[in-house]
């Protein structure tokens, strides 16, 4: 499902089943992170699926990568394999308002 930046960050601050997942490279990664983010990189092919099997997919995850593009192709993954709730932030990390970490 795709959440505007304002419903994607009210949501995840009220939902306490949530993920936080970053499908960007690792060079974007050390840019920034949403805190409490978890790297995943997408252009990782197979390293990438391995890495969803190994998470629980009772979570709500909240999916996000620079632009919104990779995140929701990683959305539809995850609905694939049987992951019930995942919310694509629209407009990606470079649109992002909230806080930022440094990973």
């Amino acid at each position: 499902m795709n959440l505007s930046q304002q419903e994607w960050a009210s949501q995840l601050e009220a939902d306490n089943n949530a993920v936080i997942l970053d499908v960007r490279t690792d060079d974007e990664w050390n840019d920034g992170i949403i805190p409490g983010a978890i790297l995943n990189d997408i252009y990782k092919g197979q390293g990438f699926i391995y890495k969803l099997e190994e998470l629980d997919k009772s979570k709500n995850y909240y999916v996000y990568c620079k632009a919104g593009g990779r995140s929701a192709q990683a959305c539809s993954i995850m609905k694939q394999m049987g992951f019930e709730n995942t919310y694509n932030l629209e407009g990606g990390f470079m649109n992002w308002e909230g806080k930022v970490a440094q990973p």
